[in-house]
């Protein structure tokens, strides 16, 4: 039998008279240690969550690697390159490679009757993945986009709908500007996006290939670049260094250069921004253990103060240091361990909450979303209890030595 662990068990689930100093101690540190764990459960998902639904809309719009003209990438100019079909192939059997689909962009000018816009026409085809677009359409639909033939229809944002005054169905003129000659279409509104996410808002709207080629003056086979999507995101700079190997500074038949950037070098102040949420995250986990550790502490040295008589009556029976010293740290693991389950139910329970109802909400405009967004990740909740358990039974080792300096026959006549 396991001594400790048996007397321990019985002092905490002694409920007689002697407890009246000890159980409101309990009772904080255990109210401690649970809104220290929900409160880490709650900021790590919040984190995650942020930080992945803010990743995604990035990636949404830009995948998450561009192989194009190494002008277009480094420099200030739009410029073509060549996207046979012998070049897809080479991207698509890339290890590590799961999509691969072409775009061009162009700039030019929204008009209305009242109103004009800037905006930037980014031209997708048919194996364009378009999921990313539907998950954050609002009105009307995705049209079929085509590399061989121009629908003149476009997608626009709520940003540029409301700027304009447009909806689904309205009729948009749009103007651009080539060596000083002026080029007009008249494209139809089929949809209208919103992500929240601003500086794409304002200035990116989808249309056919086809257009943006045909408006660039570009050959058939050009395009703007290509945006590979891989099978895991913690593998993107591998995949890269693939193709920086195979395909960049290689030159197609036009003599243009390809080269190739990720979605974190493309985006590099909003990547950087989320990576900083990070020290946030640490600097609240280690707040919450230093709560949880000085309730515990404040909590067992009073029940060792309470317990001073038990202690002689222990000692004088033949129990050592090292027993008793067990004895009150099995004590508050059982603490520890009540404080734990309710704070996982607190924590998961507020997690379920905003997930199903997105009770919480942000400013749009500021945070790129319109709710808390929320994650659970069981390896995440797993590693956080754990550590709290280590850490809270670790800092208790240090007081728990007070009770060895309990006099056995002095501690018999303490009241």
């Amino acid at each position: 039998m396991n001594l400790p662990l048996f007397i321990a068990r019985r002092i905490y689930s002694a409920n007689g008279e002697q407890q009246k100093v000890s159980r409101p101690a309990i009772r904080i540190a255990t109210a401690g240690v649970a809104i220290g764990l929900a409160v880490m459960i709650v900021s790590v998902s919040i984190v995650l969550g942020f930080k992945h639904t803010i990743r995604d809309k990035v990636v949404g719009f830009g995948s998450h690697i561009t192989v194009a003209n190494f002008m277009s990438l480094h420099g200030r100019s739009v410029r073509p390159v060549c996207m046979s079909d012998s070049m897809i192939k080479v991207l698509r059997s890339t290890d590590g490679i799961k999509h691969v689909q072409r775009y061009a962009l162009k700039q030019g000018i929204l008009k209305t009757d009242s109103d004009f816009l800037g905006v930037a026409f980014k031209g997708i085809a048919e194996e364009y993945d378009t999921a990313f677009i539907h998950d954050n359409l609002i009105s009307g639909s995705i049209p079929a986009f085509s590399d061989s033939v121009s629908h003149n229809r476009i997608l626009i944002s709520k940003n540029m709908a409301d700027k304009l005054r447009l909806k689904t169905g309205d009729k948009v003129f749009a103007y651009f500007i080539n060596d000083n000659d002026v080029r007009v279409r008249r494209f139809t509104v089929s949809g209208i996006y919103q992500t929240n996410l601003a500086q794409f808002d304002k200035t990116l709207c989808f249309t056919d290939l086809y257009t943006t080629i045909r408006l660039n003056g570009w050959e058939p086979d050009q395009a703007g670049g290509a945006e590979l999507t891989v099978n895991d995101f913690n593998n993107v700079d591998a995949v890269e260094e693939r193709l920086v190997k195979t395909v960049n500074r290689t030159v197609d038949s036009y003599g243009e250069t390809y080269s190739s950037e990720t979605i974190q070098d493309s985006n590099p102040q909003i990547f950087t921004w989320l990576d900083l949420l990070d020290l946030n995250v640490w600097i609240i986990l280690a707040l919450m253990l230093c709560v949880a550790g000085f309730t515990m502490i404040s909590g067992l040295l009073i029940i060792i103060l309470e317990r001073t008589n038990m202690i002689g009556v222990m000692k004088a029976l033949g129990a050592k240091d090292k027993t008793i010293r067990k004895t009150f740290l099995w004590f508050a693991v059982f603490i520890i361990g009540k404080g734990m389950v309710i704070g996982n139910i607190i924590g998961i329970g507020l997690i379920v909450i905003q997930k199903l109802t997105g009770i919480a909400t942000l400013d749009a405009a500021t945070y790129y979303v319109d709710t808390v967004p929320v994650e659970f990740n069981l390896p995440a909740v797993i590693l956080i209890n754990i550590a709290t358990l280590l850490i809270s039974v670790f800092v208790l080792i240090a007081p728990s030595y007070l009770s060895s300096r309990v006099h056995p026959a002095k501690s018999m006549r303490y009241e």
